[in-house]
């Protein structure tokens, strides 16, 4: 398109345009790292429990013996190094910033281990965040890992779709919640991941249910599911329901999450992995 400055992200005719079709802003990985799948785990709105999803399956994915990370690509709500109990800032060398690892191995980078106290607000604008995520994925030494997966932050604005433009990924999981504006918020980011041409592998919701402890009676705090109806309507599997799971909370609070036992999502990362093989 004659005139065009490059920043799609204001245009009104991205995702048309045939310079944003000839033009591929994909970011090399640093050239120690080699990652086989990406996958972005997002969602339409916050709150929804996305790093919950996000942690779990990177958690099953090493349960299976394969190489993991994650890249918490949500700036200003941070939460992946307090669920697995890292804390402290990360180290770096001439060849890279080095990523934390959790007690079972498991990669991760955070804005928090950037900065001076965990508990620091990042006040910084659009561009800068931006920016960061970048540097997660061009500077990071993520060394030999088989699937990496990205926690975005919420919605369709500036990070989101750095994310989308920057990174090679492979597929994105949807995660919601059983309201009233669940099939709004879901196609959404359904149609954002279809404009950047990024398959949606599937949807997980989360606080599906609780289910007593006494009786075992299953009680839908938000009202019925349509889930699977919003699923069939898109054409893409309906990964997970996650219930409302006091004893997964818990081991967030302590920084314990890899100890999990939750077994809710174990079909949708087996669906994962079919969809998406690698060979260890």
């Amino acid at each position: 398109m004659s005139g065009c400055s490059g920043n799609c992200g204001s245009c009104p005719s991205a995702g048309s345009c045939d310079s944003q079709q000839k033009q591929s802003f994909l970011e090399s990985t640093n050239q120690y790292s080699h990652v086989k799948k990406v996958i972005g785990v997002v969602s339409g709105k916050g709150g929804v429990g996305k790093s919950l999803v996000t942690a779990t399956l990177a958690v099953l994915f090493n349960r299976k013996g394969y190489n993991t990370a994650i890249l918490d690509a949500d700036v200003t709500g941070p939460s992946i190094p307090k669920m697995f109990g890292i804390h402290g800032r990360a180290t770096g060398s001439d060849l890279g910033i080095n990523p934390a690892v959790t007690a079972n191995g498991i990669k991760i980078m955070s804005v928090n281990l950037m900065l001076p106290h965990e508990e620091d607000p990042v006040i910084w604008r659009g561009p800068v965040l931006s920016g960061v995520v970048k540097q997660f994925w061009t500077d990071v030494v993520w060394d030999e890992v088989d699937y990496l997966f990205v926690d975005m932050p919420p919605g369709t604005g500036d990070v989101p779709l750095t994310v989308f433009q920057s990174i090679p990924l492979d597929g994105i999981v949807i995660v919601t919640s059983p309201q009233e504006l669940v099939s709004l918020i879901v196609k959404k980011a359904y149609n954002m991941a279809k404009m950047m041409d990024v398959p949606v592998l599937g949807l997980v919701e989360n606080f599906s249910y609780l289910q007593c402890p006494d009786c075992g009676k299953v009680i839908h705090l938000f009202g019925k599911s349509n889930a699977q109806e919003v699923a069939d309507q898109l054409g893409i599997p309906l990964l997970a329901q996650v219930p409302i799971d006091p004893a997964l909370a818990a081991l967030v609070d302590e920084g314990e999450f890899e100890r999990m036992t939750s077994h809710s999502m174990d079909n949708g990362a087996s669906a994962l992995e079919a969809a998406l093989p690698v060979s260890q």
